[in-house]
């Protein structure tokens, strides 16, 4: 008997700066991607928004990093139709969809934008929600609740920009009293983008004005020193399992975006060098971390390590769609763990199904018509009567 292989929709690009990683990172996973179990989609999002039915990636050119043209393809959309997951051409023809794997990084992607419009849809899809998704996305409420959490954060300060324009005197004092050095970045945006170090007092203008080019609002972060960055991926949906933890060598002084995608000095230690009483500690706040943010699917939890520090682990941030490229660090941890990248791949596609199945589940109970409770004089009496009758 032949068995119906599962057509899944791999969608990246998108409209925030980060779109040309986003299409690197699909590369790798279409190639994981077993044909005789998956027939794929290709589906890239050009910078504009609109939505390609591609027939193969995006190729580099002159070096550059990959982009989705707007001209490319064939356009097309999610079905309007409730309870129809399907992308729809201009020409009305359908094609089925049975899971949706968003390999979409930053604003409209990343932060539950696109995870609403599939819930919506009725579609499956890989990853967290909506309420997850969007927090993180946003480095400034997830400190919050991992604050709540009790998980600890570095000292750090929130900068909405008509703050910043409208009462910059207060908000001067409360950065300066993080102390410096401090990171300056932007609050709802990934891979290092927009984030400047910021040394002397006179500098934070110039990098407040960068970081709030790309987000309406800015994090500011008290710079920890000497600090190791380690990071740790964590799978599933309620039985959460943690990877052995990484590390992060930048060639710079810091995991900037130069660090992350164009020099060859960054290093990845997997697994990280550090003691084994550390590495079970970074697993157990990786998994508290998800869990606060409510988080499904995958995750990678950022660290920073303080060998004699107090407290040693700092929780740095959580990623909800980590970088994805076989050489990014999300898939490293769990190949050191014990799961190739193929086998992550199929079980973040079960797990997204599985995760739909029980939403399903609920909404047909939600939905479903519900007896009216007797009220007293409705209820029969001892000898089967009705009281008062």
């Amino acid at each position: 008997m032949t068995v119906r292989r599962r057509r899944i929709a791999v969608v990246f690009g998108g409209r925030s700066a980060e779109h040309e990683i986003s299409v690197v990172s699909a590369e790798s996973v279409l190639q994981a991607l077993d044909p005789e179990r998956y027939e794929v989609l290709t589906i890239g999002i050009d910078k504009e928004g609109g939505w390609h039915r591609l027939p193969a990636l995006p190729g580099r050119t002159g070096g550059a990093l990959p982009a989705v043209a707007t001209e490319s393809g064939t356009a097309v959309a999610l079905s309007r139709e409730p309870g129809d997951p399907a992308l729809v051409n201009e020409r009305g023809d359908r094609e089925e969809i049975d899971v949706v794997f968003p390999i979409l990084h930053g604003p409209f992607g990343e932060d539950g934008t696109i995870q609403g419009m599939l819930e919506l849809a009725g579609v499956p899809y890989v990853g967290a929600g909506v309420l997850a998704s969007a927090l993180g996305m946003d480095k400034a409420m997830q400190k919050v609740v991992f604050e709540r959490a009790g998980l600890p954060v570095v000292p750090w300060v929130m900068v909405p920009e008509h703050d910043w324009e409208t009462g910059r005197g207060e908000l001067e004092a409360k950065i300066a009293a993080l102390g410096l050095p401090v990171f300056v970045k932007p609050a709802t945006l990934g891979s290092s983008v927009g984030i400047t170090k910021v040394k002397r007092p006179e500098d934070l203008p110039a990098a407040m004005e960068v970081a709030l080019a790309y987000a309406r609002k800015a994090l500011v972060e008290y710079g920890v020193e000497g600090a190791r960055e380690i990071e740790c991926a964590v799978l599933g949906n309620d039985e959460l399992v943690a990877s052995v933890p990484g590390e992060i060598i930048p060639a710079g002084e810091w995991y900037d975006y130069r660090a992350k995608y164009l020099d060859d000095g960054t290093r990845l230690e997997v697994p990280a060098d550090i003691p084994a009483e550390v590495a079970a500690e970074v697993r157990r706040m990786s998994v508290e971390a998800f869990r606060a943010i409510d988080a499904a699917g995958m995750a990678r939890v950022d660290f920073f390590y303080r060998e004699g520090g107090e407290p040693a682990l700092i929780v740095n941030e959580i990623n909800t769609i980590p970088g994805f490229t076989t050489v990014s660090m999300y898939p490293k941890m769990w190949e050191a763990s014990g799961v190739s990248y193929p086998e992550l791949v199929d079980r973040l596609v079960e797990l997204a199904i599985e995760r739909h199945e029980r939403e399903r589940k609920r909404d047909r109970a939600i939905e479903r018509p519900r007896s009216t409770p007797a009220t007293t004089n409705d209820r029969p009496d001892a000898t089967g009567g009705r009281p008062g009758r």
